[in-house]
């Protein structure tokens, strides 16, 4: 089975995940909480969130994060990557 077909986002409009407006504030930001609600009680968040860094840039909320963050979260693992750092599991 797919992992896609287990995520909770199936159940929910499509539009909660995909914003429109500054995210730091108001309906936008409302929207993206509750975006991030349904994925963080979802059982394949981690597949999901790992789907949208190696998918690179893509609008709305994936694995409980933002364009923004996984963005943001890209350059962290770039940066690790060229200084040769890897953090003990």
């Amino acid at each position: 089975m797919d992992w896609r077909e287990r995520a909770l986002c199936r159940n929910e409009d499509p539009d909660l995940f995909f914003p429109i407006g500054t995210l730091d504030s108001g309906p936008a930001a409302v929207q993206t909480d509750g975006a991030k609600a349904v994925c963080r009680r979802c059982p394949v968040m981690r597949r999901c969130l790992d789907w949208a860094l190696d998918a690179g840039p893509l609008d709305g909320v994936w694995g409980a994060t933002t364009e923004a963050e996984r963005r943001a979260m890209r350059r962290g693992m770039a940066r690790t990557s060229a200084t040769g750092v890897t953090s003990a599991a």
